[in-house]
């Protein structure tokens, strides 16, 4: 079975938010969160670059391995989901997580905030799929359609790949042996030093 995964190519992306609005919409995100976000680095600086980040669906997830209800579940495509129903809110995955992905829905007192909420890969939830349970709690089910991920479909620059981590790591690869074999990513000159 394929295992899913988003990359985002900090070559292409020029921070149009399409891929935020795309989710947004297509879920109907409650007001104050974003599954997904850019965050640009070195803003206004030379080598700028830019990066669309959403839940990077680990392995090892660290938002399951802190849950204390076990609300965090893999899918057998490798899609990190939860269920709302079983989530009391305490915000431990929010702490864990390195990428900011829990997030929740409304403002206020700590307790107050209801159920967490994260990037689904649009695969939707543990109900059953398209049903309108489903939709209302989690958004579209857009894997069980055949379909990927609407944000890397609108991709204007096709930065944000999503599917088969072997085909997207494939095509980045292909990107980036026509950028003369070495990538120019942020960080890259810090971590491989010549």
């Amino acid at each position: 079975m394929a295992r899913m995964k988003f990359l985002c190519d900090t070559e292409r992306c020029i921070e149009c938010n399409g891929c935020v609005t795309a989710c947004k919409n297509e879920h109907q995100v409650p007001w104050g969160v974003n599954r997904r976000r850019v965050v640009t680095i070195d803003d206004g600086e030379p080598g700028e670059r830019s990066i669309s980040v959403a839940c990077m669906h680990c392995s090892d997830a660290p938002c399951a391995a802190v849950c204390p209800v076990d609300c965090f579940y893999t899918t057998e495509e490798g899609v990190v989901l939860h269920d709302k129903d079983i989530c009391i809110g305490c915000g431990y995955c929010f702490y864990a997580c390195p990428f900011g992905a829990p997030q929740y829905p409304q403002s206020g007192l700590f307790g107050s905030r209801g159920k967490m909420d994260k990037c689904t890969f649009c695969a939707g939830g543990p109900e059953p799929d398209h049903s309108l349970e489903e939709v209302e709690k989690y958004g579209r089910n857009r894997l069980a359609e055949g379909k990927l991920p609407l944000c890397a479909e609108v991709c204007a620059t096709k930065a944000l790949l999503a599917g088969d981590g072997d085909k997207v790591a494939d095509i980045y690869r292909e990107r980036v042996t026509r950028r003369e074999g070495r990538p120019n990513t942020w960080g890259w000159n810090t971590a491989y030093k010549d």
